[in-house]
């Protein structure tokens, strides 16, 4: 005779030899979530990656380049024409060579790959590794600055480059310069960081002494650079100082003056937090998040 187990007792002894069985591996495994990346986001990222692939990075370079050329022999051909600020026209500039006077760095040559180069390690800037670059000698010119300055010494224009190069890679800096296709009339064209000029007193990195030493020979037609300081003194590193001295000189721009971007580097930055560089990086981020506009 057969024996029926009431509904509710062959219920739990079903459960009973479920709970028996051995358990059976999903098909599809759960992954546990990803850990958060251990590399700190870097500021100059975006920066450096903009001015190694947007086109619109090079085509700025071009247009600048070739607005200047359109006006370059207007300007020689206009002798009251100078473009040095009145403070560093030592000279009367009356029966001098015509000259153009050029920034180097992002200005005239990339130095992008060591901005790459420190972002892939993590570090910040160096005189000993930007040196070991710069003695490369691989940074390549910038659109359009060949052309142009081809274009200024076939006409009897010096091109005169006044960098914060150390004065002591002023070798390298040549070869670079000649490599890249850029002329270079002699050693004197070079006029780097330490350069002595006779009765002028250097302010660290300021040009004004140099670009004095350029105006005793030259009657300069046309400046470029990637920073203000490549014009003009600039006595207070701030937002109202650099407005300053500029204010002056706002109808030169693209005429006289021709500015070149650079949002890898430059006093712009340190002008956001007070120029202590001693501060921790963390701080330094924090003042320039602080300094952003939010409406």
């Amino acid at each position: 005779m057969s024996v029926r187990l009431p509904t509710a007792l062959a219920a739990l002894a079903l459960l009973a030899a479920c709970s028996a069985a051995p358990t059976k591996a999903p098909s599809h495994p759960i992954t546990a979530p990803a850990a958060a990346p251990t590399t700190p986001a870097d500021d100059n990222l975006n920066a450096v990656a903009w001015s190694q692939t947007a086109i619109e990075h090079d085509l700025i370079y071009l247009q600048t380049y070739r607005d200047a050329e359109a006006r370059l022999l207007p300007a020689l051909n206009d002798k009251q024409w100078d473009a040095l600020p009145k403070d560093d026209r030592v000279a009367p500039a009356k029966g001098l060579t015509p000259a153009v006077v050029l920034d180097i760095d992002e200005t005239v040559l990339d130095n992008s790959p060591y901005q790459a180069r420190l972002i892939k390690s993590g570090g910040e800037f160096n005189e000993a590794d930007w040196a070991a670059w710069c003695k490369e000698e691989r940074a390549r010119a910038l659109p359009g600055v060949v052309e142009f300055t081809q274009f200024a010494a076939s006409h009897g224009i010096a091109v005169i480059y006044i960098s914060n190069r150390a004065k002591d890679l002023d070798q390298a800096t040549l070869s670079n310069l000649r490599k890249a296709g850029l002329p270079v009339s002699g050693p004197e064209a070079f006029l780097g960081l330490g350069t002595f000029v006779e009765d002028c007193e250097q302010v660290g990195s300021e040009k004004s002494c140099r670009r004095q030493l350029v105006s005793r020979k030259y009657r300069v037609l046309m400046q470029f650079g990637d920073q203000i300081a490549d014009f003009v003194t600039v006595l207070a590193n701030n937002a109202d100082g650099r407005q300053k001295a500029m204010t002056p000189y706002m109808g030169w721009i693209g005429t006289r003056w021709f500015v070149l971007p650079n949002p890898t580097y430059g006093a712009w930055e340190p002008a956001l937090f007070n120029n202590d560089w001693s501060a921790p990086r963390d701080e330094r981020r924090r003042q320039k998040i602080q300094s952003l506009r939010f409406d």
